[in-house]
């Protein structure tokens, strides 16, 4: 497509035979009417070239240029009043819509000069004016209807390739989100019980088998996670909270509303943010118990963990920070308190959870 652009380009040069009219059918034309011919000419191809390759440059290194040299050269030629409408496609290419009508008028309003200036001392000169007004509105607004399609196709092409990179790295987001939840989870359920067997060799092949046991869901689970396939269930979070902490000497109250159907997005998310607030509690809390509760109250779906653990203001880390984007996605907040223990607590609008 823009090898025959590039041709067509060439092509519309042939309008430039306008000024071999006057040489050729004046009966008094001599060699400096065609001297003239060869000026306009040489002046002009150069800019025409420029236009198409510079448009940021074609106000004043073409379309200025071209309407001075039309203006002098046409009240000898009246064929160079093509360059008029050459200037208008100029004026279409670069400029907006509204300043590009401005320039049709005052170059309309030129050739309407030259042609009461014809009417006066040559007549027949009139006929070679004429084509040019017509073709300068019809040129000029075609080009300008070609340029302003160029630039939204442009504009177009800009906003797609930012989207794209706003989407890779919403993605990438999303996947080290995953991959901190996973891996901060699974790590310390090892680690921990890694501890046991130090603490206590008697439960070693237990406990090994239970390493070897997360080990293998945590690879399955990442892998799900960097393909995007995953999808955390709630039931199996409350699960697998009670059986971490459980190990731990953590007693586990779970409560939660039997009535509630949560969608698989919203379900995904809060599983994750279950399983991080779990992880947390499993490191820092030293808590003896922990009340982990879902229910709908005042319009929303609340996920709470509580524990009466050592508490304390640490500064967020990349997992609670993770939890608030996710949940903010939904529309929902996440709240930690802290006094004797800490409590998280994750509210979602029930009108998109359930």
């Amino acid at each position: 497509m823009k090898k025959v652009a590039g041709i067509s380009r060439w092509l519309h040069l042939i309008y430039l035979g306008n000024l071999l009219w006057a040489p050729i059918f004046d009966p008094a034309a001599d060699w400096v009417d065609w001297a003239l011919v060869a000026v306009v000419a040489v002046a002009f191809v150069p800019m025409y070239v420029l236009a198409w390759h510079r448009p940021d440059r074609v106000r004043w290194w073409c379309l200025v240029p071209t309407v001075v040299l039309g203006a002098l050269t046409t009240p000898f030629n009246t064929g160079a009043a093509v360059l008029f409408v050459y200037a208008a496609a100029f004026a279409g290419l670069a400029e907006s819509r509204r300043v590009a009508m401005r320039w049709f008028v005052a170059l309309s309003a030129l050739i309407c000069l030259f042609g009461v200036v014809s009417v006066v001392e040559m007549p027949y000169r009139l006929w070679g004016l004429l084509p040019s007004l017509i073709f300068l509105w019809l040129i000029g607004i075609l080009q300008v209807e070609w340029s302003e399609r160029d630039r939204e196709g442009a504009e177009l092409r800009i906003r797609t390739a930012r989207i794209e990179h706003l989407a890779t790295l919403a993605e990438r987001e999303r996947i080290a989100r995953d991959l901190h939840d996973l891996l901060g989870h699974t790590l310390t359920a090892i680690i921990l019980r890694a501890q046991l067997v130090a603490a206590d060799p008697a439960r070693a092949q237990e406990e090994a088998a239970e390493i070897e046991q997360t080990a293998r869901a945590a690879l399955g689970e990442i892998r799900d996670a960097v393909t995007g396939w995953r999808s955390a269930s709630l039931e199996t979070e409350l699960e697998a909270a009670r059986a971490a902490l459980s190990s731990l000497g953590v007693e586990v109250t779970v409560r939660r509303d039997p009535g509630l159907a949560i969608v698989g997005s919203t379900e995904h998310e809060l599983a994750l943010a279950l399983r991080e607030a779990v992880t947390n509690v499993a490191r820092h809390a030293q808590a003896r118990t922990c009340h982990i509760g879902v229910e709908a109250r005042d319009g929303e779906l609340r996920l709470v963990i509580a524990d009466d653990g050592v508490g304390g203001h640490a500064p967020e880390g990349n997992g609670l920070t993770g939890m608030r984007e996710r949940i903010a996605a939904l529309g929902g907040l996440v709240a930690r308190t802290v006094s004797a223990g800490t409590t998280v607590t994750i509210a979602v609008p029930l009108k998109v959870a359930t």
